[in-house]
Parts: C-alpha cells; structure tokens; sequence
C-alpha cells in the first residue's frame, strides 16, 4: 500500500474507544447474561475479545464470544475471490440471545448482510445488533451500526486500516490515500 498515511486513531484513541462502546454495549443491553458477541473474522474477533475484557471489566460478568466467518455467504465472491475460510466458531445457541455483531470497518454493508445470513445457521437470536470500530461510509445496503467508533467520511479510493495488538503487533487506526 503506497500513498499518504494518516493516523486517524492512536493506541490510547483505540483503547478509549473500546471502552466506550463496550459501555453503550452495557447501557443498551437488558440483560447480560443473555449477549453474545460474534466477532466477523479477522479484526471483527479481535475487537470482540477486546470488548469483552472492557465489559468483564466494567460489569465483572463473562460475555460470550464466537467469532464467524462470512465467506460462502457472500454475494461477491467473484469480485473478491475464493480465499480459505477461517473456522467459525459459535459453540452456543443464539436461539433468545442479543447478538452483538462485531467488525472492524463498515462500508458497502454487504459483509454484514452476509453475517445476518451466516448467523441463522446457529439459532434464531432475541435481537441483533452491530457494533463498528470505523464506518467510512458509502453503504449500498441499508445497514447502520448501533455501537459506532468513530465516523470518518471517506472517498471510495481511500483505505481504512485498522491494527490491533493481538493481531497485528500494534493498535491503531489509519487512513491510506493515493
């Protein structure tokens, strides 16, 4: 990736963030012990993990966590190509439970519709609802976050990246441009 690099958000940014969305995540749910949170791979099931440590922290109960991948369920594949799906990983019923969709950046909508596909193969979940780290805009589909990051206006060219330690070594968010 060439082009100009802008630090939309730091190591401490990211973190805060985190914090607050896994607050408004505790503030909107009725009850706790009913939420899931199911990360969309990759960065999707970090920020789930780290979601889940902050409301572990704030409220001392344990969330569960599943991670999905959207693969076969998307409507794309050939725009995008056949790559290896990763493992999903739902070891739970959603079958009454408040699902937190988690992913790392929004944009077209079309990975999340495929998430809401792919979830009904594991039960028929209470509630779902989304929670984004960045949402750039130019969304195709008419799917809007719940638990929003940060908003950052976009051109279609431009590259959302996000980096997160226990993934990629480092937290961080950026904006890459040509």
């Amino acid at each position: 990736m060439s082009g100009k690099v802008v630090e939309i958000l730091s190591s401490d940014e990211l973190r805060r963030t985190i914090n607050r969305m896994a607050s408004q995540i505790v503030e909107r749910s009725r009850d706790l012990s009913q939420l899931v949170l199911l990360g969309i791979y990759t960065r999707g099931v970090t920020l789930a993990h780290l979601l889940a440590r902050q409301i572990e922290a704030l409220e001392g109960i344990t969330v569960a966590v599943g991670a999905i991948d959207i693969t076969f369920y998307r409507d794309d594949l050939d725009q995008i190509g056949i790559r290896t799906p990763a493992k999903t990983d739902i070891p739970f019923d959603l079958t009454g439970k408040t699902v937190v969709l988690v992913d790392d950046v929004i944009f077209k909508g079309r990975t999340i519709r495929a998430a809401l596909n792919a979830v009904n193969e594991y039960g028929r979940p209470e509630l779902i609802r989304l929670a984004v780290l960045v949402d750039r805009g130019h969304r195709e589909l008419p799917i809007h976050p719940d638990f929003l990051g940060k908003q950052l206006p976009t051109t279609k060219e431009e590259i959302v990246k996000v980096y997160l330690q226990d993934w990629d070594g480092r937290d961080a968010v950026e904006l890459i441009s040509n």
